[in-house]
């Protein structure tokens, strides 16, 4: 299985300006693509799109080679995306406008990396910078890993980071050959609650995340009915600071996730299949702010990667009725619950109800390790990112 890691570098660049008219330039020709795929109604497969715009590319807005290559991927892959979508209803056929703040760029072709040196193509040609080396990329620098297509990204702080794409291939045991499993369950009150096929169990809180995330409310609320070009500006730093707070919180949950796992010798990790809940699920007006922006398909993709990494598989499940069925007698009944707690009101069993639920879906692992083995499957079929 593959496993993909970015590392972001931080880079020495003598020459902004320049990379400021090379990042402006790749935007233009994105949005003249974009706007040729849009105009023609439907997505266009890259080899033939790029026959239709190269020329435009090289010759009047002034792309390197691999550069137009670059925007024609990039802009064909972003429209199948919005096709998916479509698709599903969830949004209408538009036409996507691109911000001049990245660009893409293939390894052995546009960039390089040789010791704590990057180089890039820029519109004058090769050049290269230093980036500084810390300790924790040395792993993904040492030769194990291969490089991908990564980008070159200006950050709020005007400065320019480069952010490398890693992949190496990584051994993870069939579901169908696991015997220990675990199931997470996630929440707002503890962000996550795991439980392992021999009942080993814990709880990852998230209760600071979610006190500190009521304050940005209040604080957004009374900051919107002021509506004066300084609370604009202050509601735009709330919100870059919650969600890098967000992303903070589900990188140190994700990880001590894993970690657990890894302690307990889990082969597979059984994770809630969301999709679509915020459509599926009505929630009070009080909760909904919370419950709508709650990143919990961000937590699914950290704990992903990093179990891929140390070789655990990841499958998603049915997760409907899993707080409310008894895992000693099956029982389901929303009777069951009550807020935090679970009493079944058949066979009287009673537990914390998000550690019934991680149990139930840990249960729902292995039951599915089994209908795997009768199809004559090893593994699940890959989850499908783009409908996310």
């Amino acid at each position: 299985m593959l496993a993909t890691k970015t590392i972001i570098l931080k880079m020495d660049c003598p020459d902004p300006d320049l990379l400021d008219r090379t990042v402006r330039t790749y935007t233009e020709g994105m949005n003249y693509v974009s706007a040729v795929v849009y105009n023609l109604g439907k997505p266009k497969g890259s080899a033939a799109l790029q026959k239709d715009v190269y020329p435009t590319l090289r010759e009047q807005i002034g792309l390197k080679s691999q550069m137009s290559c670059n925007v024609v991927r990039q802009v064909a892959g972003t429209y199948r995306t919005l096709q998916v979508q479509v698709r599903a209803k969830k949004t209408e056929w538009q036409q996507i406008t691109y911000a001049p703040t990245s660009m893409t760029f293939s390894f052995g072709r546009d960039f390089s990396l040789d010791g704590d040196e990057i180089g890039l193509t820029t519109l004058e040609g090769r050049r290269k910078y230093r980036f500084f080396r810390y300790p924790h990329m040395e792993q993904y620098l040492d030769g194990s890993w291969k490089f991908g297509a990564s980008k070159l990204v200006k950050h709020q702080d005007g400065r320019y980071y480069f952010h490398l794409c890693c992949e190496r291939e990584t051994e993870t045991r069939e579901v169908t050959k696991s015997s220990t499993f675990m199931g997470v369950d996630l929440g707002q009150n503890f962000l996550a609650v795991a439980s392992t096929t021999d009942k080993k169990c814990r709880f990852f809180c998230g209760g600071k995340a979610k006190d500190l995330r009521n304050v940005y409310s209040t604080m957004r609320k009374r900051l919107q009915s002021k509506g004066t070009r300084s609370a604009k500006r202050m509601l735009k730093h709330l919100s870059g600071r919650e969600r890098r707070l967000m992303t903070d919180m589900n990188h140190r949950v994700s990880k001590e996730i894993v970690s657990f796992a890894v302690q307990k010798n889990v082969d597979v990790i059984g994770l809630e299949d969301l999709s679509g809940i915020r459509d599926r699920t009505k929630i009070s007006k009080v909760r909904r702010y919370t419950h709508h922006s709650w990143a919990f398909f961000e937590l699914q993709t950290f704990i992903e990667y990093k179990a891929r990494e140390k070789g655990i598989s990841t499958i998603y499940l049915d997760p409907a009725y899993a707080s409310q069925t008894c895992p000693r007698c099956n029982h389901i009944s929303k009777n069951n619950r009550n807020g935090r707690s679970f009493v079944c009101e058949c066979c009287g069993h009673s537990l914390h109800a998000d550690l019934i639920g991680a149990q139930n879906i840990e249960s729902r692992a292995r039951t599915y390790r089994y209908t795997l083995e009768v199809q004559g499957c090893s593994q699940p079929p890959i989850r499908e990112l783009l409908t996310r």
